[in-house]
């Protein structure tokens, strides 16, 4: 008698190379909670988090209809001399570009109006054109790009901070769309936590994984599939060229680095907002400006000395480690660059709470009163760095790193 036994079946590997370390691994059958980590360098490979569209295109609709109220009714008002004065954020980027700063204008309202006018509309981009049959690659590409631009969480603070420097020269109240643009900051981050690319790849553009470990497959960093280039060498998912690096990675990270450390010395010397009192004018730069904060409110100066001063000037020294290591190959000290280039990553937005103060402020007073409020030139300067320097950690194809540590060469020219 012969005795039978049946072996379980077991899932089939997927392989997987690591967008920020192209290492090639094993992923097991991940469940739909559960996270997966590359084994070399922890690069969260597959997040857990995970809504439904229906879920996401409920709260996307609700972000739409808080949309006018939190961006045209006031967030704060105050009482100078017998009148009432409304600040809203659409105020505060009118006022700015009627000083004749449009270009700094133009980034606080990219930040704050939109980036998440984007980020609804393509929520329901999704929702009403996959019934339809459209093109909908553009748009999930487009949504891992955006997550770091959408900045009201930081122009919350903001509101803080400026009632806290306004408040010692006039009443100040709560507006009317404060509660509004509370609600629509808080629905913002639930979506963009649990807004998952990868679970919207595979609902919409499913593909077999690759299941042998061959020596070709790439990593598409649009979409993080990992796949062989098609017969145009696009990645057959998302149809991004597929390349061995990153094209002229190094060139652009030094050329915008470069660029917003030229910005940088402007923007700390020269003013970046000046105050009318009694018609007396008292200019402030960034530093000196947060000395003047500190003396009434520690903590809140804190705050703006992190995201104004330390945490640019943080960046910009862990870029130049960076992108020096990597031209000469230096092998020491490899994971704690990648761990700096992590935390900058996450932090370098919040440099731009100093331009979102600056807005709100400038839309409560004016210079036809007693107490006015302007830009100062430094402005320009100082956002313009802010976004060089994201754009640079951005730019830089962290696998580079890698290959200087591994093969002492990081010249990728595919």
């Amino acid at each position: 008698m012969k005795i039978y036994t049946i072996s379980p079946i077991l899932p089939q590997a997927r392989y997987q190379r690591c967008p920020q370390c192209d290492t090639l691994f094993s992923l097991p059958p991940v469940k739909s909670v559960q996270s997966a980590h590359c084994p070399r360098c922890n690069a969260r490979i597959h997040n857990g988090r995970d809504w439904s569209m229906t879920r996401l295109c409920a709260i996307a609709i609700t972000m739409l209809l808080l949309l006018p109220f939190s961006f045209t009714e006031p967030l704060m008002s105050v009482s100078l001399l017998g009148t009432t004065i409304s600040a809203s954020l659409m105020g505060g980027i009118m006022q700015m570009a009627r000083q004749g700063d449009v270009i700094t204008a133009s980034m606080v309202a990219f930040c704050t109006i939109g980036t998440p006018v984007t980020l609804v509309a393509s929520i329901l981009y999704l929702w009403f054109g996959h019934r339809f049959g459209m093109n909908l690659r553009p748009v999930i590409l487009m949504l891992r790009r955006l997550k770091e631009w959408v900045m009201l969480d930081i122009y919350l603070i903001g509101i803080a901070v400026a009632s806290i420097k306004v408040k010692d020269y006039a009443a100040l109240e709560p507006g009317p769309g404060l509660i509004a643009f509370i609600t629509l900051t808080l629905l913002s981050l639930l979506m963009l936590i649990h807004l998952n690319e990868e679970e919207l790849w595979q609902r919409y553009y499913p593909l077999p994984e690759a299941n042998q470990p061959l020596a070709s497959l790439r990593i598409c960093l649009g979409c993080h599939f990992t796949g062989v280039p098609d017969s145009r060498g696009r990645c057959p998912r998302c149809h991004t060229p597929l390349r061995l690096r990153r094209r002229h990675s190094l060139q652009k990270s030094w050329a915008a680095l470069i660029a917003s450390i030229i910005f940088l010395i402007p923007a700390n010397m020269l003013p970046i907002s000046i105050i009318y009192l009694n018609g007396a004018r008292q200019e402030d730069t960034i530093l000196s400006g947060i000395m003047s904060l500190a003396s009434g409110n520690v903590p809140v100066a804190a705050v703006v000395f992190i995201a104004s001063i330390l945490v640019p000037v943080t960046k910009v020294i862990v870029l130049l480690t960076v992108l020096i290591s990597i031209h000469f190959n230096c092998e020491q000290g490899l994971k704690t660059r990648i761990r700096l280039l992590r935390v900058i990553t996450w932090v370098g937005r919040w440099s731009m709470l100093d331009l979102f103060v600056i807005s709100l402020t400038m839309s409560l007073v004016n210079r036809d009163q007693l107490l006015a409020f302007t830009m100062g030139p430094a402005a320009f300067y100082f956002g313009t760095a802010v976004i060089l320097t994201i754009l640079a950690v951005e730019w830089l194809d962290s696998r580079l790193l890698w290959d200087a540590h591994a093969t002492g060469n990081a010249e990728y020219t595919d």
